[in-house]
C-alpha cells in the first residue's frame, strides 16, 4: 500500500482509488444519507446525483483539479457537495461561521475557481468571492426532498477543460492546518489519500451495510468528512447528517436516527454525557454497537463515563489532516482498548524518531511519525513546512509519544504546547488526566503562562460540574498527591466555559493571552 498516483490494493480500498468509486458499493435500495425531518437518499439516488453534479459542474467550466470552496451549514447537503464536487473536482469546504476577514484570508489562499453557496445566502463569503472574481454556484433544495439532494441555480456557461470523474492521483481536498502555531498551511489530499483513509476506519470498526452513522461533527473538519461520512458510504452503509452540533437536540436525533455508531470530539462527548441523566427514556432505547471518539485526548474518566451511560464500547483514535484523518486507533471488542491510549497503527505506519531522524525502539518517548497511502505527498507552496516535517519518508506530526510493549500509542503532548517550566519540562495532558479524574471537575485544559523568571509557568483552567464547590486549593493539593510539585498549576481559573475552536476542540495555545494573563 502506497503513494499517491499509485493503484493502492486492501481490503475495503475501492480499486481505482477515487471517491466515485466508494459509491460503488452501497446497494441500490439501501439508505446512503438521512438527516432530521427529511426523507432518506438512497445510494441509487446519490449514484445518479453525483453523476448530474458532475455534469453540472463541467458545464460551469469546473472539472478535476478545479478547486471548489463550500459555504453551507452542517447537515445533508454539505454531506453530498463533499461527495458529490469531489467526484470530479477538487473540494475546499470552509467553516460558514468566518467573519469576512477570514474569509479574504483562506480565499485568497486557496486559488479557488468557484465557490457553493445556499440560494440567497448572505455569507461574507459571497461578497470576498466577488472580490476575487470567482464564480458564485448558489444551490437549492427543498426540505420535502430526500436529503442530500439539490440543483444549481442558473444557466450553464461553458465546458471544462478536464471533465469527467475524478482519477486517484487528483486532488480531492484542500483543507488548511489550524494555524494555532503558524500561518496556516494548506493541505492538499488526493483521491487515494482520502480513500485509503476511508477504508482503513472501516477495517478498524468492522463497518458493514448494517451499521448507521450519527454525524455531528462539523463537516468544513477532516473528521466529519472521512471518518463518518466518506467512511460509512464506502462501506455501504448510512450516514444520519445533523445539523450544526446542539446538545439540547442531540437526543432527539438519537431517537429519530437510531444510529449504531456515532464519532465526536471529547468535549461532544461531554456535553452529551450532560444531557443523558434528563433523557433517560430516549438512552434506554439507544443501542450502539460502539462509540468512537477522535481530534483531541479523552479523558479516562469521560471514557469510563460513556461506555457506563451507552453501554457500548468507546474507541478512541488519533487522526490529523495530513494523514487525510485516521493515524491509529484502539480495537474493538474481542480486540484491546486502553484507556489513556490512542491504540494501535490503523492505516498508515506508525513509529517514534528522535530529532536526528533515528527511530527509536518500543518505549522510548519521542515524536510521532507515520508513512501510508492516506498521508499527504506535503504542503503546498510551503518548501520550508516541508523541509521540516518530512523526514526520511516520514511524516513528522509534532505530537510526542510512546509505544507501549503492544504497540498501543500514548501520546504525551503536542511538542510545541510543552510547558518549559525554568527546565522543567512539562506535559499539559499529563496534568490534564490528574485534574480530570476529580469528581468536582466537567472539563480542564492545562496551558503555559508567561513567568518573569521561570520563562513559562503551569495554568489551567477549569468548568465544574453543575453544584460543585471547590477552591483553587483543593485543586492543587489534589494534583500534588499525584504529580511533582513543579507539574502543580501555580495558577487556577475556574470558568463557566473553555475557550473552544470552530470544531470544538479546547486550544491551549494562546490561551493565555485571551484569558488576560500575560499583562
Amino acid at each position: 500500500q502506497r503513494t499517491n498516483g499509485n493503484i493502492i490494493t486492501g481490503k475495503n480500498v475501492p480499486m481505482d482509488n477515487t471517491i466515485a468509486s466508494c459509491l460503488e458499493i452501497g446497494k441500490d435500495d439501501d439508505i446512503a444519507i438521512a438527516a432530521p425531518g427529511r426523507p432518506s437518499l438512497t445510494f441509487a439516488a446519490l449514484r445518479s446525483h453525483v453523476a448530474e453534479t458532475v455534469v453540472q459542474l463541467n458545464s460551469r467550466r469546473i472539472g478535476r483539479n478545479d478547486r471548489v470552496a463550500i459555504v453551507l451549514p452542517n447537515g445533508p447537503e454539505m454531506a453530498s457537495a463533499f461527495l458529490t464536487i469531489g467526484a470530479g473536482a477538487t473540494t475546499a469546504p470552509l467553516n460558514p461561521g468566518y467573519r469576512e476577514d477570514e474569509f479574504e484570508f483562506y480565499i485568497s489562499d486557496l486559488n479557488a475557481k468557484a465557490i457553493i453557496v445556499a440560494k440567497g445566502s448572505d455569507s461574507p463569503a459571497v461578497t470576498v468571492a466577488r472580490a476575487h472574481k470567482l464564480e458564485v454556484l448558489e444551490i437549492e433544495w427543498s426540505e420535502s426532498d430526500p436529503a442530500g439532494t439539490f440543483s444549481f441555480v442558473g444557466a450553464t456557461s461553458g465546458t471544462a477543460t478536464s471533465g469527467g470523474m475524478a482519477k486517484a492521483d487528483d486532488t480531492a481536498l484542500v483543507l488548511h492546518t489550524s494555524g494555532t502555531t503558524s500561518r496556516p498551511k494548506i493541505v492538499p489530499l488526493s483521491q487515494a489519500n482520502v480513500t485509503a483513509s476511508a477504508s482503513h476506519i472501516i477495517d478498524i470498526l468492522s463497518l458493514s451495510a448494517e451499521d448507521k452513522c450519527m454525524n455531528i461533527m462539523p463537516l468544513f473538519h477532516i473528521h466529519g468528512l472521512i471518518a463518518a461520512v466518506l467512511s460509512s458510504v464506502t462501506a455501504g452503509s448510512s450516514v444520519f447528517c445533523s445539523p450544526p452540533f446542539n446538545a439540547l437536540r442531540v437526543f432527539s436525533w438519537f431517537d429519530e436516527a437510531n444510529p449504531s455508531w456515532y464519532t465526536a470530539v471529547p468535549t461532544m462527548h461531554q456535553a452529551i454525557l450532560s444531557r443523558a441523566p434528563r433523557n433517560k427514556e430516549i438512552l434506554d432505547k439507544i443501542n450502539l454497537r460502539f462509540i468512537r471518539s477522535s481530534s483531541s485526548s479523552l479523558p479516562p474518566p469521560v471514557m469510563r463515563e460513556l461506555e457506563e451511560t451507552f453501554g457500548a464500547p468507546v474507541a478512541e483514535s488519533y487522526g490529523m489532516t495530513e494523514a487525510a484523518h485516521q493515524m491509529a486507533s484502539n480495537e474493538l471488542p474481542p480486540g484491546k482498548r486502553k484507556p489513556g491510549s490512542v491504540g494501535v497503527a490503523a492505516g498508515p505506519e506508525v513509529s517514534i524518531m528522535d530529532e536526528n531522524g533515528k527511530i527509536l525502539p518500543q518505549g522510548e518517548t519521542g515524536e510521532i511519525v507515520i508513512r501510508g497511502p492516506n498521508v499527504t505527498d506535503g504542503y503546498e507552496n510551503n518548501p520550508t513546512a516541508n523541509a521540516e516535517n518530512f523526514t526520511n519518508g516520514w511524516f513528522r506530526t509534532g505530537d510526542q509519544g510512546v509505544l507501549d510493549e503492544d504497540r498501543f500509542l500514548k501520546i504525551t503532548g503536542r511538542l510545541k504546547e510543552i510547558i518549559n517550566r525554568g527546565g522543567e519540562k512539562i506535559a499539559p495532558l499529563e496534568v490534564d488526566n490528574v485534574i480530570q479524574a476529580h469528581p468536582a471537575v466537567a472539563q480542564t485544559v492545562t496551558f503555559s503562562m508567561p513567568h518573569p523568571k521561570l520563562g513559562e509557568e503551569v495554568a489551567a483552567a477549569i468548568v465544574l460540574n453543575e453544584g460543585a464547590e471547590i477552591t483553587d486549593r483543593e485543586i492543587k493539593n489534589f494534583v500534588s498527591e499525584k504529580l511533582a510539585d513543579f507539574k502543580v498549576p501555580r495558577k487556577i481559573l475556574f470558568l463557566d466555559e473553555i475557550p473552544k475552536g470552530a470544531t470544538g476542540k479546547m486550544q491551549r495555545i494562546g490561551l493565555a493571552e485571551k484569558l488576560g494573563l500575560t499583562k
